[in-house]
């Protein structure tokens, strides 16, 4: 869609996307999906780490027919390099970062090492699973994700967000497009309706259940098999 200032940039660096320990409660960068998700024409995008982060501010700074969005948790990166001259994302194309035939995790932004684990947690317990870096909430990567809905007994979706944002976003793609209809059981993982007390981020993350374990568990019961235990994992709100 053309915005009526064709040439203008609109872009937006939305800092301590998803829970920000120290910071607080009220602090969390929780509800920018959804709201942001409903301009027309947005483009938005969350960085799985510090290199994808590059990438898309790079993309950001190509668009000049509409708003962007890029966000990103606070604290450290994880130790990716980052590239001197990052490459322009295609627009809306996430990248599959493993795959599998049983279950499809689809994670948007910095849960994506969680994810990676919960895979290989997954994969222990002999579940064959695909691990989908989404990088764009808006617009969806719809032939991948049809592709996962298609091809796959489960899909869970992952995201630093509240309800509302981009698992609801998949869901109404998915229903529209009647991939719904043959019994894909799907999970949408987001931030509970709550504000999560302050905490060091990964116990934050734990209450949440946005940790490993919790994605795991969430495919395992969705299939109605046991939930597995990791010790010292944090206890859902």
């Amino acid at each position: 869609m053309m915005w009526p200032f064709r040439g203008c940039r609109y872009a937006f660096a939305l800092d301590r996307a998803g829970l920000v320990g120290a910071d607080g409660p009220t602090h969390a960068g929780a509800f920018d999906i959804g709201y942001l998700g409903a301009l027309p024409g947005m483009v938005l995008m969350a960085a799985a780490d510090e290199s994808e982060l590059a990438r898309m501010v790079a993309t950001a700074a190509s668009i000049d027919d509409g708003p962007s969005a890029f966000r990103y948790p606070r604290g450290n990166g994880i130790g990716i390099e980052i590239p001197q001259n990052p490459a322009i994302l295609p627009i809306g194309k996430g990248r599959i970062v493993r795959e599998g035939t049983t279950i499809a995790i689809l994670s948007l932004g910095g849960r994506l090492i969680e994810a990676q684990k919960a895979t290989d947690m997954l994969e222990a317990q002999g579940l064959s699973t695909t691990l989908v870096d989404a990088r764009f909430a808006k617009p969806l990567d719809e032939e991948l994700i049809l592709q996962l809905a298609r091809d796959h007994e489960v899909l869970i979706t992952v995201e630093e967000g509240a309800r509302g944002g981009f698992g609801a976003f998949v869901l109404e793609m998915l229903a529209t497009k009647g991939a719904l209809d043959k019994g894909l059981k799907i999970r949408t993982l987001t931030l509970p309706d709550i504000f999560i007390d302050q905490d060091t981020p990964e116990r934050m993350y734990a209450t949440a259940g946005l940790d490993a374990e919790h994605i795991a568990n969430s495919a395992l019961n969705a299939l109605g098999r046991d939930s597995i235990t990791v010790m010292g994992a944090g206890k859902l709100a």
